[in-house]
């Protein structure tokens, strides 16, 4: 939280003295913002919706083998 009232305290600054543009300023806001929530992902380990599809499939496809295989240990069984 610190950081994030030192980052408005600068922009507050170079607005004032004329430094900064809308322009400018929203670029920093959104390349900070991108920044933060880069960190944010990758301390939460998070995945890309594809990402995630393509491992659900695997998990589906290795839940139907292991059914299979259940099954055929089964009728060995009996």
């Amino acid at each position: 939280m610190q950081k994030y009232n030192k980052l408005v305290e600068n922009i507050t600054d170079l607005i004032e003295k004329g430094l900064y543009s809308s322009k400018d300023l929203k670029k920093e806001v959104e390349d900070a913002l991108k920044f933060r929530i880069e960190l944010l992902t990758n301390k939460l380990n998070l995945v890309s919706k594809e990402e995630f599809e393509v491992q659900k499939k695997i998990i589906q496809k290795l839940k139907k083998d292991l059914e299979k295989i259940k099954s055929k240990k089964t009728k060995k069984k009996l």
